[in-house]
């Protein structure tokens, strides 16, 4: 729409408003005052109220734009937050359609905003964790507290990660409608780690388990010195400690051996 087209647009809101204005009039009461034998004195004072009050809804009216600016910035910079906040924003009717979603959540899922709106967001729930996202809904419907649950979630194209679901709900009085509003993170890094740190958790314990069965009763040979382990299975006594111990082995021979195997040599002078 061109300039013109605006003015024209503009000049027929004031005629239509000036056409309904004339016919308020027509329809007020009708004992409002004959001006026609008026004295001038009194058609002035009449032009002066006149005037102020033109100059009063101008003020009005300049006022009221002046409020209608502050709250265009007010809703950019709520739209900006809201759009650009690192963490995914969406609103979810009280039967799981999402109805608002930020521009964060859109990146997070891999699809555009406008294709997320109208769609259930279980769709975007890795089916393994379903049951996780049903109960929690159900949760915070049946408490109205807030709760939150950490499902995987599923990108457009296929990959999926962690998250954090921080939800509240929110109740319009008016027509006791309710929403559920949530802030979404991804914590795939945090769960990797903890991952890992419970698979190191679960290998020290078993290290220590192993240890342990040093400390306790071993079967041994009293001729070989060979050891039984817990599978029946008979072992040298280096080979066993070795298989679960980070010890290493070096091999001399004592005094008294050496006496015994070569009696007719020093040896066991410089084993002492």
């Amino acid at each position: 729409m061109d300039a013109k087209e605006l003015k024209a647009k503009e000049n027929q809101g004031h005629f239509e408003l000036r056409q309904q204005a004339e016919e308020k009039l027509k329809e007020a009461p009708g004992d409002s005052e004959d001006l026609s034998g008026a004295s001038p004195e009194r058609m002035a004072n009449l032009i002066h109220e006149l005037q102020v009050h033109q100059i009063e809804l101008e003020m009005q009216n300049d006022e009221l734009r002046r409020i209608q600016g502050e709250l265009e910035k007010t809703r950019d910079r709520y739209s900006h937050l809201y759009d650009f906040s690192p963490l995914g924003h969406f609103t979810l009717s009280e039967n799981g359609i999402l109805e608002e979603a930020n521009l964060t959540l859109s990146s997070m899922l891999g699809l555009e905003r406008s294709a997320l709106i109208g769609k259930p967001f279980t769709r975007f729930v890795l089916r393994e964790d379903q049951d996780i996202f049903f109960k929690h809904r159900q949760r915070l419907l049946e408490t109205e507290t807030p709760q939150s649950c950490e499902p995987r979630l599923i990108k457009i194209n296929g990959h999926e990660f962690y998250a954090r679901l921080d939800c509240m709900l929110v109740k319009n009085e008016c027509d006791d409608l309710r929403q559920i509003r949530a802030a979404v993170s991804d914590i795939t890094e945090r769960k990797l780690a903890q991952e890992q740190r419970d698979k190191l958790v679960a290998e020290l314990q078993k290290a220590l388990s192993e240890v342990k069965t040093l400390q306790g009763f071993l079967p041994i040979c009293s001729y070989c010195k060979n050891i039984r382990d817990d599978k029946g299975y008979w072992n040298q006594i280096e080979s066993y400690i070795r298989d679960r111990s980070d010890a290493e082995f070096s091999h001399g021979i004592c005094p008294e051996c050496a006496k015994k195997l070569y009696p007719d040599m020093d040896l066991y002078e410089d084993a002492k």
